[in-house]
């Protein structure tokens, strides 16, 4: 089966078991044990409301340690290729770039990295979805969770 094109407003990824069936129970969850802590106020209800927070919480966790662990290699990734393709003069500057400035670059293609990154440097894009919306030609990532 053939992957989508991805774009800036199409390369975010929904599993939509996850995204759409579990974390909306588990936010229902969370809604509906605290309601029945205010209409009834017993140690019970109250230790119910905290289990379902936990829940949430717990359901949560995984996500976001693989994205934290997916960037940091995202990060080394693309350090690696900016050291390739930047000119001399901006190859010593490739540590001053954030974790999520890298991530951005990663959709760059090759071609538009060095104009990408000097903008960076200079302060003109310094947030992550300002890059992404400035790229033309996206780099898709099939894998990114």
């Amino acid at each position: 089966m053939a992957e989508r094109t991805q774009s800036y407003k199409s390369h975010r990824r929904y599993i939509p078991a996850y995204h759409f069936f579990a974390l909306p129970i588990i936010a229902i969850n969370v809604v509906v044990e605290t309601v029945r802590l205010v209409r009834s106020p017993t140690l019970y209800h109250a230790w119910l409301v905290l289990f379902a927070v936990a829940l949430a919480v717990y359901a949560n966790l995984p996500r976001f340690m693989a994205a934290r662990v997916q960037d940091r290699v995202i990060r080394l990734e693309e350090r690696m290729r900016l050291g390739r393709l930047l000119p001399e003069e901006l190859q010593e500057r490739i540590e001053e770039l954030t974790p999520s400035q890298l991530v951005a670059l990663r959709f760059a293609s090759d071609e538009e990295v060095p104009g990408l990154a000097r903008r960076i440097f200079d302060g003109e894009l310094t947030k992550n979805e300002q890059i992404k919306k400035e790229i033309g030609t996206w780099r898709p990532d099939y894998l990114r969770m």
